[in-house]
């Protein structure tokens, strides 16, 4: 039979989404899935989910969870086409955001939520009524770091753990008195690697507990068996060094596709047909209010407004660009440290017509951003991977990262200290420090190139034909996967099983999209 995979997370696109971790995820799953095993994803029931789900049913009731009992929920989502399982419990789960509250804060109770889903993840694995066991539980950042302990806990050794980090910075730090409220014994509480120091720490355990551990770049693979990069965890890290796999993360080129973006609402474009990407740009300008000139060089950013992605650098940069260059214009699409969106609005007001902030996220306008764009800004404290520069150079537009993480092994600069024309190699620009001047030098540096429009457009017809796509990385997921399991399972041709298993799967999607009125195309 094939390998059954159950998938653990805080997020999946497009049922649950805040930034890169949902699209990983769901990326990830449907690019394993195809080449034979079976994967399930497992998440949290939160506001709306279920209803997006079809033909979703309960499956079953858990007892004495962190947190109270919650039902399990099975469907199918249509999008993806992965069965989803998902975590019930409205007095966890039921609410506007999916980690902060309306004032941005983290809700008091985060580490309740996430410990019922881990152990929930671990008891499913492991065989709950009227569910199939799985062979692997997969578990993805600190929200399901637990689970691998969990099963520990539980004695379940038929069951093989993988532990992804998608951003060693976020690790589920909690108070010690936590560790009494989340289903924990307390003889594992160090053993296991439940307290680091002097709290909780639900990456560590994950850490200390699962089988192998996946990093989603080779560049922080390294750079997190460092103090710099490795945010108090680099000893354990290097600890565990033979058992981590650099697995770089992908992009799905299905939903990412400017030639057949359904965003952009018939003005698609290709690297060797790039004039609808001037329709787009109007429209983006349109849609943001900004001064409808098709000669400006329009400055996108998406992504969280926070330190880490050097938005508050950003946002003292902004206002000397656009002193510096009346035929420059800005748009930002995102949300994040409240201090950072006041003052990204503040520069918007005092610039209308050529700087627009949109506070939220929107996946038509994440889109119409990518395909419009000139330019992307990506700066980055710390990178683990970098999803959104690649969407970019799907759609032509030239990102500037950092260079640091997973930014160093997908933007090719060549020409960062050489001169132009070795740029007609390049897919990008990076740049080094986290100063103003450093994102001001990088912009000039990409004005200048754009002034050359022969350097310009190969930069863009190189971005555009690269392959970012997740059948890249799922050969290595899939042999991790069969090494942790070798000898336990029988051998089934990937093509019979992905393509019976695929037939079935589409018929239930259009069944069910005839139902909710979708198209299933």
């Amino acid at each position: 039979m094939a390998l059954r995979i159950l998938a653990v997370t805080s997020e999946a696109f497009p049922l649950a989404k805040t930034g890169g971790l949902g699209d990983a995820v769901s990326g990830m799953a449907r690019a394993v899935h195809s080449r034979g095993p079976d994967i399930t994803v497992m998440l949290p029931s939160y506001r709306g989910v279920r209803q997006r789900l079809l033909h979703a049913s309960v499956i079953g009731h858990m007892h004495g969870l962190p947190g109270g009992d919650a039902r399990l929920v099975k469907g199918l989502c249509p999008e993806s086409g992965l069965d989803i399982i998902v975590l019930e419990n409205d007095a966890l789960y039921d609410r506007e955001g999916l980690y902060l509250d309306e004032s941005g804060k983290e809700y008091s109770d985060n580490a309740i939520r996430f410990a019922a889903l881990s152990h929930a993840a671990a008891r499913v694995a492991a065989g709950f009524p009227g569910v199939p066991g799985f062979d692997i539980l997969h578990a993805h950042d600190w929200h399901a770091a637990l689970a691998p302990l969990v099963l520990r806990q539980l004695g379940a050794k038929d069951v093989r753990t993988v532990l992804t980090l998608h951003n060693v910075a976020f690790q589920g730090w909690f108070d010690t008195s936590v560790a009494q409220q989340i289903g924990i014994d307390s003889d594992l509480w160090d053993n296991a690697g439940l307290m680091h120091g002097d709290c909780v720490n639900f990456l560590h355990a994950g850490i200390t507990c699962a089988d192998k551990i996946t990093v989603v770049s080779g560049n922080y693979a390294q750079e997190i068996l460092t103090p710099e990069f490795g945010c108090g965890l680099e000893e354990l890290l290097r600890r565990r060094q033979d058992d981590i796999i650099a697995i770089a993360n992908g992009i799905d080129v299905s939903v990412w596709n400017p030639v057949s973006d359904p965003y952009l609402k018939g003005s698609q474009f290709s690297a060797d047909h790039l004039f609808n990407k001037s329709v787009c740009k109007r429209r983006l300008q349109e849609t943001f209010s900004l001064e409808p000139d098709a000669e400006s060089t329009v400055i996108g950013m998406g992504s969280r407004l926070t330190g880490q992605k050097m938005a508050d650098v950003a946002a003292e940069a902004i206002p000397f660009l656009l002193d510096s260059h009346p035929g420059l214009q800005v748009c930002v699409i995102g949300c994040g440290e409240k201090h950072i969106e006041a003052r990204l609005r503040e520069i918007g007001d005092q610039y209308p017509g050529r700087c627009a902030v949109h506070i939220g996220y929107s996946e038509e306008l994440a889109h119409l951003l990518h395909a419009g764009s000139d330019i992307l800004l990506h700066g980055s404290r710390f990178e683990p991977f970098g999803l959104t520069p690649l969407y970019a150079m799907r759609y032509g537009t030239i990102p500037i990262g950092s260079r640091t993480g997973g930014m160093v092994d997908t933007i090719h600069d060549p020409g960062s200290v050489g001169t132009d024309e070795v740029m007609g190699l390049a897919t990008g620009l990076l740049f080094d420090g986290d100063q103003v001047a450093d994102i001001y030098n990088a912009i000039e540096r990409a004005l200048r190139l754009r002034s050359i429009n022969t350097i310009w457009r190969r930069m863009q017809r190189n971005a555009m034909l690269r392959d970012f796509s997740w059948e890249r990385a799922a050969p290595a997921y899939l042999h991790c996967y069969q090494a942790l399991c070798s000898g336990r399972l029988e051998v089934v041709s990937p093509v019979l099983t992905a393509s019976v298993r695929e037939a079935k799967r589409t018929a239930a999607v259009r069944a069910g999209s005839r139902q909710i009125g979708i198209s299933a195309a």
